[in-house]
């Protein structure tokens, strides 16, 4: 099939590339030069583990292209696949503005039918008000389709080429027979829905994973007080097929493109429809504050007084495998030690120029190595559980530190790792491994 992929974000740009994979000619279109001309020269915009690799065998077996001319390349395909951005606005609701400016620019250039669909993440209703959108701006037939994407940042193509199901929604029953041929090599498991089912599918997705994160970390915070094991929790309740054992993993919260974005968008999805979704408003607040576990081990370590202290940050990306750092726990995570007088030195082996840029947090010394951001310092946050982080001498960097303080905001280490050293060690809900500092167990009584 002949496709035109507008948008070289994260989603357009790995879709394209596995499109074209999958023996499709596919054109990938972005109206920013500089990032073209990135690919057209070989190298990719973004960090994904394989796709530099995926991306120039196609362009050099001549299956993909990239280019700024939306014209020519929606002349040249049957479909057209939107995945332009769609960010929040500050009240939390999406940014449709991009998303609407590019199928205006379909609309005027159309030669003829197309498919038309929809993979940027857009709130209920938005795929048929495109449609009305487009229609008023050419006399050509085409149909409508909404095609959500669950890609997870760092297994991206893993999740691509062997999805758990691909949805359509659909009004059109030839136009939705097209896309079901294009996605049957990857998977079977094809759903077929009206549009508006389509587009909720999205959103209840993210919001149910997100839920679990939220619930996992209440869960992990009362371990700590009561003297479980939340890592043996999680397992328990992962044995039971009615919950399942991902998205169970404690630790200082989710961030990222998606879950962030995703929340807030239904929320005020349900405000516009007068419902007041409870549920995932306190799943928003729960994972706002659990980064801040973080902040309040180092004060109870430092019996509250921060100011003076210099504390390493390991990890700045939202998770690992990726360079993504936007709603990184990092980001507050850092900006309250600096508020609070600390000195800061961090360190992230993919994403730290993206932290820089993106949210240019002044006064922190950024560092090219665990251990320089290590040396000396008086505590080491660990953010992000990269594997390099997890293959550290735990005792090289015990010499190296001013004080042996290690707070783990992943669970990255355990307790064999912890033998033989003498670190005060703090990690989310496991308080038999919280070393250094004695915690009195409550008596509990019913």
């Amino acid at each position: 099939m002949n496709i035109t992929v507008i948008g070289t974000g994260y989603v357009g740009l790995v879709s394209g590339i596995c499109y074209a994979e999958l023996g499709n000619r596919v054109i990938c279109v972005d109206k920013d030069a500089r990032k073209i001309e990135t690919l057209n020269a070989g190298g990719i915009p973004i960090y994904e583990p394989g796709l530099k690799d995926l991306a120039n065998a196609n362009r050099a077996a001549g299956m993909l292209t990239f280019t700024t001319d939306l014209p020519s390349a929606v002349r040249q395909s049957d479909i057209i696949i939107l995945a332009v951005g769609t960010p929040p606005l500050p009240n939390g609701e999406a940014n449709l503005s991009y998303i609407n400016q590019a199928a205006i620019e379909i609309a005027e250039v159309m030669n003829g039918y197309k498919i038309i669909a929809v993979k940027s993440t857009v709130p209920v209703g938005t795929n048929e008000r495109l449609a009305e959108l487009i229609s008023s701006h050419t006399s050509e037939r085409f149909d409508s389709i909404s095609l959500p994407e669950f890609l997870r940042e760092g297994s991206a193509i893993q999740d691509t080429m062997n999805p758990d199901r691909i949805i359509i929604g659909a009004s059109s029953q030839s136009a939705a027979d097209i896309m079901v041929l294009l996605h049957i090599p990857l998977t079977e498991q094809i759903i077929v829905t009206d549009i508006r089912s389509a587009e909720m599918i999205k959103y209840a997705s993210n919001a149910f994973l997100a839920t679990k994160i939220s619930f996992i970390n209440e869960i992990a915070n009362i371990c700590e007080k009561v003297g479980a094991d939340v890592t043996k929790v999680a397992e328990g309740m992962g044995y039971d097929k009615r919950i399942g054992s991902s998205f169970l993993k404690a630790g200082i919260g989710y961030g990222g493109s998606c879950f962030p974005k995703d929340t807030s968008a239904l929320i005020q999805i349900a405000g516009h429809v007068d419902y007041e979704f409870k549920l995932l408003r306190s799943v928003v607040e729960v994972n706002q504050d659990q980064r801040f576990n973080v902040i309040r081990k180092l004060e109870t370590i430092f019996g509250g007084e921060l100011h003076g202290r210099t504390i390493a940050i390991w990890g700045l990306a939202f998770k690992p495998n990726t360079d993504d750092v936007r709603d990184s726990p990092a980001v507050e995570i850092i900006q309250h030690l600096l508020d609070n007088g600390v000195k800061v030195k961090a360190y992230d082996p993919i994403a730290m120029e993206n932290f820089r840029i993106i949210h240019g947090i002044s006064g922190v010394e950024w560092c090219t190595e665990a251990m320089a951001a290590a040396s000396d310092a008086d505590a080491v946050c660990l953010l992000t559980e990269w594997e390099e982080f997890s293959k550290i001498d735990l005792n090289l960097l015990q010499k190296v530190l001013k004080s042996p303080i290690l707070i783990d905001g992943r669970n990255v280490f355990d307790e064999k790792d912890l033998l033989g050293t003498e670190f005060v060690y703090y990690s989310v809900g496991r308080p038999s491994l919280n070393q250094g500092v004695k915690q009195q167990m409550p008596i509990l009584q019913f």
